[in-house]
């Protein structure tokens, strides 16, 4: 009775491996639709991308996932507990980072991790010392008189070392320069293989999301795009140069799976949805050398998000 009772509740198979799930999530601010039936599901030690255009809703999502903010339907689930009844043993286990890092101005960053410290019951004072030292924090230093950069990596500090069971990063690295870049993402990789830390980092840098995450999540206009596998996506998408020994190629090819075409006298660049052999049926057919080369998320992006990318529609 109790398993078919917290099924009902949670939405989740007793023994399943997920920290959180959400069903048919929708927020609405006014008359601006931000997330409209978003469903998803999150494991213990996955690692996550969320990407997106401006306002696709990625900030919405994460203040929903941890309770910050309360969806007008659907339902999200975090350790099996409704997100907005989150209580302090929950709380406990997530670490967040907002995209602005607001911390008390007037603390020192010594104030500022003693007072979450004293807030945390499960705060590590050994890792607190590895992540000071990482990190470089300047923790005699007043918070209001911190750089953007120095902010972000005191706030990263905030939400690693409770040694969190789900860790939400809203910008983790915006205004961090490039060798304290590197340091995050070891600290990130850390916290998986030593705590089996669930995380989801919302970003635009896309190199790093590539370089940190084995999953994407896109969202569109509030709507979920895109839940796959990095590495399956990039099998499906690739760049393919096109070369014809002695003829013109066409301006445009009709294949369905052809995305977009830069074509010129016998050379073409397509972007193409499409396996190796649907690769060497197209060589075949139109007696060209074809080159597959991957793409890297900065050119797929504008697949996932529905973007124009100019060439064959």
């Amino acid at each position: 009775m109790l398993a078919t009772q917290q099924t009902a509740r949670t939405g989740l198979e007793p023994g399943a491996t997920q920290v959180l799930e959400a069903r048919d999530l929708g927020k609405s601010f006014g008359a601006v639709r931000a997330l409209d039936g978003v469903t998803l599901g999150l494991a213990a030690g996955s690692s996550v991308g969320l990407i997106g255009r401006n306002g696709s809703g990625k900030t919405t999502l994460l203040r929903l996932l941890c309770g910050l903010s309360v969806p007008d339907r659907g339902a999200c689930h975090v350790f099996r507990i409704p997100s907005q009844d989150l209580g302090a043993a929950e709380l406990s286990r997530i670490g967040f980072v907002d995209q602005e890092a607001r911390l008390i101005a007037f603390l020192s960053g010594r104030q500022t991790v003693d007072y979450a410290a004293a807030m945390q019951p499960n705060w590590d004072r050994a890792l607190e010392q590895r992540l000071v030292a990482a990190l470089e924090l300047p923790l005699e230093q007043r918070v209001g008189a911190m750089s953007g950069g120095t902010r972000k990596r005191l706030a990263l500090l905030l939400a690693l070392a409770h040694r969190p069971s789900l860790l939400l990063l809203d910008e983790p690295l915006a205004g961090v320069d490039p060798v304290q870049r590197g340091v995050i993402r070891e600290l990130l990789l850390e916290r998986q293989l030593e705590d089996g830390a669930a995380l989801v980092t919302s970003s635009h840098d896309l190199t790093e999301i590539e370089r940190g995450v084995d999953r994407l999540w896109c969202l569109s206009v509030g709507r979920l795009v895109l839940d796959e596998g990095l590495d399956s996506l990039k099998e499906r998408y690739s760049e393919w140069i096109v070369t014809h020994p002695s003829a013109d190629l066409p301006a445009r090819f009709s294949e369905p799976f052809v995305l977009s075409c830069q074509s010129s006298g016998r050379r073409a660049r397509l972007l193409v949805a499409a396996d190796a052999a649907a690769r060497e049926e197209f060589a075949r057919r139109h007696g060209a050398l074809v080159e597959a080369r991957p793409l890297d998320l900065e050119t797929l992006f504008p697949l996932l998000t529905g973007a124009s990318l100019g060439g064959q529609p």
